[in-house]
């Protein structure tokens, strides 16, 4: 076997595993129909598909305003904690949607986080029919909002910072007011990175479950889970998981059919870093006050919320070993990094070497899992597994196999591994298009292998970008909800579980404390990585 052949059929292996979901749902769709299907069909799926349409037309509206007004603020002026702000936002992406839903029916529930504080400040007096309510479908659009809009953000502000301030002068020269400089020739500049950040917002909404769940709406996501949980009914969880891939794939083609022969060029000669405008006075107080309004109710807010419950109530000190629970998150969290990362070298490493285009579109086509909600994922692995261990127990009279990927943690991380493999791959290709070949043909020259000059120079060379890839999976696995829950182990508990879990109880209280946790280690992970994410070079 030639040593394309071996890069051929490792890759090609690779991108039947990332596409044994589609291949699934895809098939159990023309699947016999069921009794659960039929009568779904005939009552609340139109709710579901409904409800799903409502949340993500809101969550996109929403992020795209948050997003794009923060990031222009951050990036075109100079005012008061600008610069803390640049960064402070994108800490948003440590509390997940479940997380934020938690603290919206905790501070505005009766007699809650609210009532509370009103009654010590005004004495005792009935407040409840003063402090709105946010629950059902309007609480899963904030949440979800608040938790996805730093992926506008974080696109549209790199997009900013690398436009060239000829832009505006072309503007100035137009006669253009700054309003109309933004509209006309700013913002449709950087319209490729906000469309990226929201097609991932769009998908990351559709995929969402933990959100929706808690706050008891129907959508796309929540028929899938209780199809296979409620019902024992996996046929009916992967047809409706079909209609789910359809508006995923939907998506991605109005999106591309939009573009179509668009070009979006950065000027590559006489680019001239854009000079903020210095704000003062009265003209600095709508950017700060739109910043810190946003930072607040994203981050300080639940965290402060959550912070208050685990100091009220220290009994869940005692009650939950979080101990346990660290090491658990820790274990996948090293787990699923060290196999993402090592596959995605190797990968990346022999298209290198190959020079492939066939190898080039088996990869390109293996990275797709990431469009795939993790509850999709985590039906489909069930539904692989359950019927290829009842192949080979009909055929080869082996006893049940399937327990070797489903409530394991070997399934798991197969399942992380396909979710983030994009992720993964990317990140490290887009660092090793910058090794030229040349490099390459010295150290053969000099007498290294193909092994030795992977090991001794690509890979030193990757190094900060590794650190990066780890950080960004780890963080990613930490918030994972649907695949860990129905996946996992029995009596495995992560962060993301055991919060769930206690919030799905009714206790809100004892969630406080593993989701602080989450806060904490994923609020850690960010601060590390908008050293690589924001820093100039980058």
């Amino acid at each position: 076997m030639t040593r394309y052949n071996i890069w051929f059929y490792i890759s090609l292996f690779i991108a039947g595993i990332v596409a044994l979901p589609i291949i699934t749902v895809f098939f159990s769709f023309f699947s016999e129909t069921s009794n659960y299907f039929t009568l779904l069909k005939n009552t609340f799926l139109f709710d579901y598909i409904n409800n799903s349409l409502i949340i993500l037309v809101s969550v996109l509206v929403i992020t795209f305003f948050i997003g794009v007004i923060s990031a222009y603020f951050v990036s075109f002026y100079d005012f008061p904690f600008s610069n803390f702000f640049s960064w402070s936002l994108i800490l948003a992406f440590a509390i997940p949607g479940y997380i934020f839903g938690f603290s919206i029916i905790a501070f505005f529930e009766n007699y809650g986080t609210a009532y509370t504080i009103l009654t010590n400040l005004f004495g005792e007096h009935n407040y409840n029919p003063l402090i709105p309510k946010f629950d059902s479908l309007v609480g899963s659009i904030i949440a979800i909002s608040f938790s996805l809009f730093p992926y506008v953000f974080v696109l549209t502000r790199s997009s900013f910072l690398f436009q060239s301030n000829n832009y505006i002068e072309v503007g100035k020269n137009l006669g253009l007011t700054e309003k109309e400089t933004f509209l006309k020739i700013i913002l449709p500049s950087a319209r490729p990175a906000i469309i990226a950040g929201l097609a991932l917002v769009s998908m990351e909404c559709l995929s969402d479950f933990g959100t929706v769940s808690f706050f008891s709406v129907n959508t796309l996501t929540t028929g899938i889970y209780n199809s296979w949980l409620s019902y024992d009914d996996l046929n009916t969880a992967n047809q409706i998981s079909f209609i789910l891939l359809i508006f995923i794939l939907l998506l991605f083609s109005v999106e591309l059919y939009s573009r179509r022969e668009a070009k979006y060029h950065q000027p590559s000669r006489g680019f001239k870093p854009i000079n903020k405008i210095r704000l003062t006075g009265k003209k600095s107080i709508i950017p700060f006050l739109f910043c810190l309004t946003i930072f607040f109710i994203s981050f300080v807010f639940p965290v402060t919320q959550m912070i208050f419950w685990t100091v009220k109530f220290p009994k869940y000190f005692q009650d939950i070993d979080i101990l346990k629970i660290n090491l658990n998150t820790l274990y996948l969290v090293g787990l699923a990094s060290i196999f993402l990362v090592f596959i995605s070298l190797l990968i990346n490493f022999g298209s290198r070497i190959s020079k492939s285009k066939i190898l080039n579109y088996l990869t390109n086509f293996s990275i797709s899992g990431y469009a795939i909600p993790g509850v999709i994922l985590a039906v489909a692995f069930i539904t692989f597994f359950s019927n290829l261990s009842d192949l080979i127990t009909n055929n080869f009279n082996i006893g049940n196999t399937k327990n070797l990927f489903i409530g394991s943690i070997s399934g798991l991380i197969l399942a992380y591994f396909v979710r983030f493999f994009s992720l993964s791959f990317n990140g490290i290709k887009s660092s090793y298009e910058k090794i030229n070949n040349s490099i390459d043909e010295s150290a053969y020259l000099l007498g290294y292998s193909k092994v030795k000059t992977f090991s001794k120079i690509h890979v030193p060379y990757l190094k900060n970008n590794i650190i990066l890839i780890v950080v960004l999976i780890s963080l990613e696995v930490i918030k994972e909800l649907p695949i860990t829950m129905i996946l996992r182990p029995f009596n495995f508990e992560t962060f993301a579980t055991q919060a769930f879990v206690y919030a799905s109880q009714d206790l809100l209280e004892a969630a406080a404390l593993p989701s602080l946790f989450l806060i904490g280690w994923s609020t850690i992970l960010i601060l590390f990585s908008t050293k690589y994410i924001l820093s100039p070079k980058n």
